[in-house]
């Protein structure tokens, strides 16, 4: 009882914290509080106050349910329930698979084998294999099946509980039996874990149009490099004429690598401004010593799933006049969470502020009653969707509407 009555304190904590204002500094810098600092000014709740009430009905139930009770998952969907009350989408409680697999996320690197993994009714299947990977240089393909990890059979288990286990310490072997189309029998591998870092960003030269295509799937800590290394390759084959920047389906990620992907194309000026609960301002202005200089248009490619650090690159450099948004509107977010951690690794995920784009402010998303869009988000400069009678496929005008538009855009 005391092991629960000691967790239950560290969630209590939180809603301490969110009277602190959370450390600006950290806000801006996209990390998470240190535990030092959240543990300031903590006060025992007094009698009759909201937590101990909450504690005395949760020792309550777990003395009195008819079945034994698992009291950390009993805790977990006490917080759940704190955080669905406050009425915010984006205000989420992180158990502690969920929250370490958000931060490897987020921070762009873990150890692992470097391959990206989707649920198989065998186990996972191999959708990509990552160039410089232990997976790839020690012979896994993409479509290959894993079916058991380290001696263990993973066909009907949950993917993210499989990507756990093969994820691990760096220098840990894994081993996997895998199952190849056109091989008689499985396979067999024993892989050094290393650094991971995923590559969140896709480039294509389209040789007809002489266009460089990137796609940018996530914004992590990693994605500006990763940014700036493709950028480069496509003007390697020569004169462009001209830059499409796919956003589609980008939900977002570290704020601050948008405000430097932001400064490859604006020498100076205000990226964007953060607004706390109490009217409190931070801004964010161009990094020196990032631009990237081109005698070329831009267009980005957006769609509603267009969200939070993709929407600010996007409107930012619509603002400044440096790219043009072709597609469908944005999400609408406009605005900034973050990960306030607990000492077991789960965390929730927290609402810090709103942010305003330099010239044109921000257009949160507004809903009906059914969650339905009315309105909100990024609207294109030239509108357009993808058509539903071809078959889609990423890179190839022919076969994607909106990108065979800003090709058309920047060849006139």
């Amino acid at each position: 009882m005391k092991s629960i009555l000691k967790v239950l304190g560290l969630g209590l904590l939180l809603l301490g914290c969110f009277s602190f204002g959370f450390l600006w500094r950290d806000i801006k810098q996209g990390r998470s509080p240190k535990t030092q600092n959240l543990l300031h000014g903590i006060r025992v709740s007094p009698p009759g106050a909201p937590g101990k009430i909450f504690q005395d009905n949760q020792a309550r139930i777990i003395s009195s349910f008819h079945k034994p009770i698992k009291e950390r998952e009993l805790l977990y969907s006490g917080m759940e329930g704190l955080v669905a009350s406050l009425g915010d989408p984006h205000t989420n409680f992180f158990s502690p698979k969920i929250n370490t697999s958000f931060r490897d996320e987020t921070r762009g690197k873990f150890y692992g084998i470097g391959a990206r993994l989707t649920p198989d009714p065998l186990g996972v299947k191999v959708t990509q294999v990552f160039e410089d990977g232990p997976a790839k240089a020690s012979g896994v393909r993409a479509d290959d099946i894993i079916a058991n990890v380290n001696g263990k059979n993973v066909g009907g288990m949950n993917s993210d509980d499989i990507v756990m286990l093969i994820k691990g310490e760096e220098g840990t072997i894994v081993r996997l039996r895998i199952i190849r189309t056109g091989e008689k029998a499985p396979l067999n591998f024993a892989i050094k874990r290393a650094k991971v870092v995923p590559p969140t960003v896709e480039s294509k030269f389209l040789t007809e149009s002489k266009i460089g295509l990137l796609k940018v799937s996530l914004f992590s800590l990693e994605t500006p490099e990763q940014f700036a290394r493709e950028w480069n390759a496509l003007e390697a084959n020569g004169k462009l004429n001209g830059l499409v920047i796919d956003l589609r389906g980008n939900g977002g990620g570290v704020m601050e690598s948008a405000v430097q992907m932001a400064s490859n194309f604006i020498p100076r000026g205000e990226i964007v401004r953060l607004k706390g609960r109490k009217g409190q301002e931070d801004v964010s202005d161009a990094l020196s010593g990032y631009v990237h200089p081109i005698d070329y248009k831009v267009a980005i490619l957006m769609d509603d799933e267009t969200a939070s650090a993709s929407e600010i690159l996007a409107g930012v450099l619509r603002d400044y006049g440096k790219a043009t948004l072709i597609g469908t509107h944005s999400y609408g977010k406009f605005s900034v969470q973050q990960i306030i951690g607990q000492q077991d690794e789960a965390g929730v995920k927290v609402t810090m502020a709103h942010y305003f784009l330099p010239k044109s402010g921000a257009k949160p998303r507004k809903v009906d009653d059914d969650g339905r869009y009315v309105s909100g988000g990024l609207d294109p400069d030239i509108e357009i969707d993808l058509d539903d009678d071809v078959a889609f496929e990423w890179g190839t005008p022919a076969k994607d509407a909106q990108l065979a538009k800003a090709v058309e855009f920047l060849t006139k």
